[in-house]
């Protein structure tokens, strides 16, 4: 058993028990029936969907951290039970966020709008949570937005347009098929983990899948732990991790929201920065204090701490 509070971050994508029925065609002919897979279409009615989420999200809260925090994805058939569920247990809710998918599957029938997008919950432990969030980190990896004006990125914002899972990344079976049917993006993961935590800290994702937020964890020098009972699953997320390694960047370390150091008047004069009785100028203008035997500030006759007299 996990231990209580010991958690820093959890990554969850449930099943969506989307309930597609019956059989659709994509328009080069091929059949479209949503998630079909056996752990999707495991629940009675929705009710049973609401029990199997307080279940598990029961467990979530229990150990997380109290400075931890969570996300959660879904689509519109399982987000807004989820949510209600997370603000009965006690979660906070911190953002909900867009995943806009810039390369959506269609519409087929042509009778509603087209789902282009899968919402995000992101919450803490509790109200009084000190959640880890990259702020600058996050302006960086908003990379689609610069105030040219300013020479800054802007804040990262709660829409968040990225194409699906396709390509070389989507991971296939032996017969050439897709692996899982909601195998989500890297560069959603990566950004998740980049803005929410810090190097070292433990991920768990408690739908393992094809390891994906195991992946992004990998890179970013995140410990995790990942849970999945499909074997088929397990063994080729296994090959996937031993073909990635850490790499070391600023986003990594979360160089961009370190604080500068703060060093006193007198550790700076005990390592030779400065020295007593040093004229010290305010910039732009004509102020201008010395240093005394105490780290402190003689202006105009009287002893100051650099605090006050900044002030």
């Amino acid at each position: 058993m996990i231990p209580n509070d010991s958690i820093d971050l959890i990554f969850a994508d449930p099943p969506y028990f989307m309930r597609v029925e019956g059989v659709l065609q994509r328009p080069e002919g091929s059949d479209f029936s949503g998630c079909d897979d056996s752990w999707d279409n495991a629940f009675i009615d929705n009710a049973d969907y609401v029990a199997f989420s307080r279940q598990w999200l029961k467990e979530c809260h229990r150990i997380l951290k109290q400075n931890g925090s969570i996300w959660v994805i879904g689509s519109m058939q399982c987000i807004y039970s989820i949510g209600g569920v997370m603000q009965e247990l006690g979660f906070w809710l911190i953002n909900d966020v867009i995943w806009h998918k810039s390369n959506p599957t269609p519409n087929f029938n042509g009778t509603r709008l087209n789902n282009s997008h899968e919402t995000l919950i992101w919450a803490t432990k509790s109200k009084k949570s000190k959640y880890t969030f990259n702020y600058k980190s996050a302006k960086e990896l908003n990379c689609e937005i610069i105030d040219f004006e300013k020479g800054v990125r802007k804040q990262l914002g709660s829409v968040w347009r990225m194409s699906v899972c396709s390509g070389n990344e989507r991971l296939k079976d032996s017969n050439g098929k897709k692996l899982h049917n909601t195998q989500k993006p890297l560069s959603l993961l990566y950004r998740i983990l980049a803005i929410s935590s810090k190097m070292g800290d433990i991920v768990l994702d408690p739908f393992g899948g094809t390891m994906t937020t195991a992946v992004a964890a990998k890179i970013l020098g995140r410990d995790y732990i990942m849970l999945e009972q499909n074997e088929v699953y397990i063994e080729y997320g296994r090959q996937r991790l031993d073909s990635v390694l850490f790499e070391d960047s600023p986003i990594a370390r979360a160089e961009f929201d370190k604080k500068p150091l703060r060093v006193s008047l007198r550790e700076m004069i005990k390592a030779g920065f400065l020295s007593l009785g040093e004229q010290l100028h305010l910039k732009n203008t004509a102020f201008q204090a010395y240093l005394t035997s105490e780290g402190k500030l003689e202006f105009q006759g009287q002893i100051y701490d650099i605090h006050t007299l900044a002030a």
